[in-house]
């Protein structure tokens, strides 16, 4: 096996992928491996866009947020012609391991580069935390945390003015960020996939709030559910009578610099890659489940992670009703 190792981030951003590049290339350097850096995902393998990781100030990009490789969709990477080129491209630099950070899109590629014969590992890298067998992706806590300081910021207004505000997360279909701000926030109604209401439904919620004296109600929607939150906002206080805003957060959720917890996850999981690389595995992804980093088969993970939180989601919305 040679010892030439690539390593790529592909899909959305997240917070905490600068923290897995670092802390990848300085665990492969420690077991003898030279590890070389492949900019805008997928894409630069097939335009060689490679380059020697001792050439990038890797040291000095932990800290901060998005990923300093660059990462791009490449939709064309599904053909396999554009894979058969991509493992070509590799071998001819005598690069035999790759491994990948993202999503489920990234896990995608990286198993069909693993059947190209390329030892593959893949890292969640998202902040949907919509891969399976792992409880969190690096980057989902930055931003959960992010939704979290916006909606605590929106509830002291929403106080002084005895207002609802209807906040809009990421997640794409994935219902975790939605959920769990909802829970961190205290907020009122939240509204899932998995838990759909109709603006009457939400309506008739508000009002019962604000007779039990509630000076604000707070409604979290996870994306991809309202087709026009404008026009469900002005339903909300057309039956009401309430003042009634809404606020979508947007991409402030994927930016920022990596909370404790991703940096750490990240290191854990850029150590646990490089230690599978060396010993000769490969199709497989990287997760945390009960504390502990494991790895399990690439085609095992990629799927919706909602059905385990499904339960929690209607709890949560009994209980606030209260």
């Amino acid at each position: 096996m040679t010892k030439k190792i690539a390593i790529l981030t592909s899909g959305g951003d997240s917070p905490g992928m600068n923290s897995a590049i670092s802390f990848l290339v300085k665990s492969a350097l420690s077991l003898g491996f030279e590890p070389y850096l492949i900019f805008d995902g997928y894409s630069g393998i097939i335009s060689k866009k490679i380059m020697p990781a001792t050439k990038f100030p890797y040291n000095g990009i932990a800290s901060f947020g998005g990923t300093a490789i660059g990462s791009t969709r490449f939709p064309e990477f599904k053909n396999e012609e554009i894979q058969l080129l991509a493992a070509k491209n590799l071998k001819e630099l005598g690069i035999s391991s790759l491994i990948v950070i993202g999503g489920d899109g990234t896990y995608n590629g990286g198993y069909k580069m693993h059947l190209q014969g390329i030892n593959v590992i893949a890292l969640p890298g998202t902040i949907d935390n919509d891969i399976e067998f792992t409880d969190y992706t690096i980057g989902f806590d930055t931003a959960l945390n992010t939704i979290i300081e916006t909606v605590d910021k929106l509830r002291d207004t929403a106080n002084s003015h005895r207002r609802c505000f209807v906040v809009e997360v990421m997640g794409r279909y994935c219902q975790d960020l939605a959920l769990y701000s909802a829970m961190a926030t205290g907020s009122e109604i939240l509204i899932t996939h998995t838990n759909i209401l109709t603006p009457e439904q939400v309506s008739q919620m508000v009002l019962e709030q604000f007779k039990k004296g509630k000076p604000s109600v707070i409604i979290t929607v996870t994306e991809n559910i309202l087709p026009n939150l404008k026009e469900f906002v002005a339903r909300i206080e057309e039956l009401t009578k309430i003042t009634t805003k809404g606020l979508e957060i947007g991409h402030p959720q994927r930016g920022g610099r990596p909370s404790a917890f991703d940096r750490i996850l990240a290191a854990k999981m850029a150590m646990k890659a490089i230690e599978l690389i060396n010993q000769g595995k490969s199709g497989l992804a990287i997760g945390i489940l009960d504390g502990k980093i494991q790895a399990r088969d690439i085609t095992e993970v990629v799927s919706i992670q909602s059905k385990k939180t499904n339960e929690l989601v209607i709890k949560l919305n009994t209980i606030n009703q209260n």
